[in-house]
């Protein structure tokens, strides 16, 4: 499911499209407001990092226009709990142009919540 198109444009905050393959990468539009600022970005995200069924590196990066740019994403883990299966995952995000001056600390707890939604909603449609 961490690989399917309808899965992630479902889970992706802000996404609008999503077209494209996990081999070959992904086109994006997202549309996002961090604090004061509210931009659309045009980009990629990309699967990189492979090692099925363990584990994988999801990167977005996108131009926001004036807003500027911003790049993030996620190094996922998973592991085997019985029945069940443990998702583990770490964020990292960059921003430049007008969404720098936002701070770090307000990016930071952006795109902790950003990743939060993108992985409940995972979660939802992963238990069904």
């Amino acid at each position: 499911m961490l690989n399917d198109p309808e899965v992630l444009r479902d889970c992706i905050p802000g996404c609008q499209e999503l077209e494209g393959s996990a081999e070959e990468g992904f086109a994006a539009t997202v549309k996002l407001k961090i604090g004061p600022v509210g931009a659309t970005f045009k980009g990629a995200v990309t699967l990189s990092n492979l090692n099925p069924p363990e584990s994988y590196t999801i990167t977005g990066e996108g131009k926001g226009g004036v807003a500027g740019f911003a790049t993030g994403g996620a190094d996922v883990h998973l592991t085997e709990d019985g029945d069940d299966t443990i998702l583990r995952y770490e964020v990292n995000a960059k921003v430049g142009g007008k969404l720098a001056q936002l701070g770090s600390r307000l990016i930071k707890s952006t795109s902790d919540k950003l990743a939060g939604e993108f992985f409940g909603c995972f979660a939802e449609k992963a238990s069904g």
